[in-house]
């Protein structure tokens, strides 16, 4: 029916944006649930910097997804799920339900997920994208997520999902200060 995406860096709003597209939902007789990937270490919920938040389910697999009577379909932090993935969002699709995901876009090394470009084959009927604060210089133009270890950038040596475990530091940054090695 129709895919939308939110898309972006760390502390741009992803969630936000998410949680305030379902928070309505929850006023009306439409069937919807929001899933997260169980790598997400993070949060039980969906949580947003700003404080809010919204149940979410943990799952290994979005077919855990297809048999459920959901008219709308929320999905978090969709660059932790393998883009094998992306054919069950578009069985989802084919059954008439709306399914709106958030994530980052790009990995550290500023490449783009590629669940994120198998989901652009899928035509999205809109994406939102956002833009969160550099860290380093405070421009508002944050497109990167850089991944710190010891105050130093990480470049390599890393998977492409690198769940939040308390050993690295996440720090959105903009074209001129995000450091790669390409």
């Amino acid at each position: 029916m129709e895919l939308i995406l939110i898309l972006g860096p760390m502390k741009s709003g992803k969630s936000f944006e998410l949680i305030s597209y379902f928070m309505p939902l929850k006023y009306t007789n439409i069937k919807f649930n929001l899933y997260q990937p169980i790598k997400n270490k993070r949060d039980e919920d969906v949580w947003s910097r700003n404080g809010v938040s919204i149940k979410a389910s943990k799952i290994r697999s979005l077919k855990e997804v297809l048999d459920k009577k959901d008219k709308v379909i929320g999905i978090d932090e969709i660059h932790m799920f393998s883009d094998k993935e992306v054919e069950v969002i578009e069985e989802l699709l084919k059954k008439g339900k709306k399914v709106i995901v958030s994530g980052l876009d790009l990995d550290y090394k500023g490449k783009m997920f590629p669940i994120i470009k198998r989901l652009f084959e899928l035509a999205p009927r809109k994406v939102k994208y956002k833009r969160a604060v550099c860290e380093i210089c405070k421009n508002p133009e944050a497109i990167y997520t850089q991944i710190f270890k010891n105050n130093k950038p990480v470049i390599k040596g890393l998977p492409s999902v690198v769940p939040e475990d308390g050993k690295f530091t996440y720090v959105p940054v903009c074209r001129d200060c995000f450091i790669n090695n390409k």
